[in-house]
């Protein structure tokens, strides 16, 4: 059976904004983004302790907290130009040397190009 990859215009390193769920409202950048799960790991949003036994690696044992995923419908990029959460749309834009297109992320609210 084949997996559904999910198609994100969120990538790794953007400031995005959690819009549902038990961190809502909470700001952070994305670490890493698994479009198969439809998931992505935002930098301190929805913490988990990790009960981790003493091993060769990790000596001491004990309780570790780390980000887990949440759904990628449920975070919002934000918009560089406004600082806030925004939809993202593509764009075509011609590059007046060489002639290609090129697809670029612009924000809804602001029309801006986002750079990342």
């Amino acid at each position: 059976m084949q997996e559904k990859k999910f198609k994100t215009r969120i990538k790794k390193n953007d400031s995005v904004k959690v819009t549902a769920g038990n961190s809502k409202g909470a700001v952070g950048k994305v670490l890493f983004i698994d479009r198969a799960k439809g998931s992505v790991i935002v930098e301190g949003v929805n913490i988990m302790h990790k009960h981790t036994k003493p091993s060769q690696k990790n000596q001491q044992g004990g309780i570790v907290k780390r980000e887990a995923p949440i759904k990628i419908s449920n975070v919002m990029l934000i918009c560089p130009k406004t600082n806030e959460p925004t939809r993202i749309g593509m764009k075509l834009i011609k590059d007046e040397t060489t002639g290609k297109f090129s697809r670029m992320r612009t924000s809804k609210k602001s029309g801006e190009i986002i750079i990342s």
